[in-house]
């Protein structure tokens, strides 16, 4: 009888053992299925780490509002950094070979006439025609550096409106007289206090902007003061406006379409009629004027790349040259 009760003590045992080894393997399984998990989503949040700060890639479109500057949009398309999908150029009536130069440095242009004459109807026509997420507005005369797109595009993944400053810190201009340096430090104290903002820069055109946040800017200026109106309006749609710094550089050639007391005007009525005006809800208001009439923008189709010489020909136009 003692015999027989070790032999089933000793199957108990072993029955005891197979389990406990079972469970053991069936823990290290879960264990490291587990790990496996765990290292799965580590990589796949790594993944997404990577890819651009943790956001989607979103389509970037630059627009270029230009008037005669052959000389110069070559220097700002040959800068533009890798990754913009689309470049819209709003030629402005040039007499010159703005459009022609702009064609043999970057084929995949879009040109555009602007609805009206003006710095603001070309961007506004440039903005009705972007099909990216983030829009970009630069000058064509070399003032600003297309090496700093990467900053207002980082900046733009949070805010609906990015402002370049160049009185923010690491900002900067080589391109402002005395009289248009106090004219932009008034106007933009005004703003600060109506708006109740805390912005270090005002009459500045360097920015970028969701294009889900164009109704509700609704913007309708021609002139330079669709910058501030651009401005004004996110501010007082409550919408997220932010700064990145910007350095100014001296326009490469040529003279400033700019007037610094008619513009000076303009903006000062424009940003004191935005702060009076009844606040409407985002999206109420149409993207263009419904009683100016302005008819659609004209896109002029592609042409062709210019073949062997093309480019030798862009640098003496963009030098100051002409065509033989």
């Amino acid at each position: 009888m003692s015999h027989a009760m070790g032999e089933a003590a000793a199957r108990n045992g072993a029955a005891a053992n197979g389990a406990s080894a079972n469970g053991s393997a069936n823990g290290a399984a879960a264990n490291g299925a587990a790990a496996n998990g765990a290292s799965a989503n580590g990589s796949a949040n790594g993944a997404a780490a990577n890819g651009d700060g943790g956001h989607r890639r979103e389509r970037v479109t630059v627009v270029i509002p230009a008037k005669d500057e052959a000389r110069n949009v070559a220097w700002v398309l040959r800068r533009l950094p890798p990754g913009i999908d689309e470049v819209i150029l709003v030629d402005g009536a040039s007499k010159d070979d703005t459009v022609a130069v702009a064609r043999a440095v970057r084929p995949d242009i879009v040109v555009a006439a602007e609805r009206a004459p003006g710095k603001g109807a070309a961007m506004r026509t440039g903005m009705d025609l972007a099909q990216g997420d983030i829009i970009i507005t630069i000058d064509a005369d070399g003032s600003m550096d297309p090496a700093e797109l990467d900053r207002y595009i980082e900046c733009a993944h949070d805010v609906d409106l990015v402002k370049g400053s160049r009185f923010a810190r690491d900002g900067g201009t080589e391109d402002m007289s005395a009289i248009r340096r106090l004219g932009n430090a008034v106007l933009l104290w005004l703003v600060n206090v109506l708006y109740g903002a805390r912005l270090t820069d005002l009459c500045y055109g360097y920015c970028a902007v969701r294009r889900s946040a164009l109704p509700a800017l609704a913007l309708r200026c021609d002139g330079f003061e669709i910058e501030t109106e651009m401005t004004v309006r996110a501010l007082r749609a409550g919408l997220r406006v932010g700064e990145v710094p910007s350095f100014e550089l001296p326009r490469r050639y040529g003279t400033s379409h700019l007037r610094a007391f008619t513009d000076g005007w303009r903006v000062l009525v424009t940003l004191l009629v935005n702060r009076v005006r009844p606040r409407l809800p985002a999206g109420s208001e149409p993207l263009i004027p419904t009683g100016g009439g302005e008819p659609p923008a004209l896109t002029v189709a592609p042409e062709r790349a210019a073949g062997d010489g093309g480019l030798a020909a862009v640098d003496l136009l963009s030098s100051g040259g002409t065509r033989s």
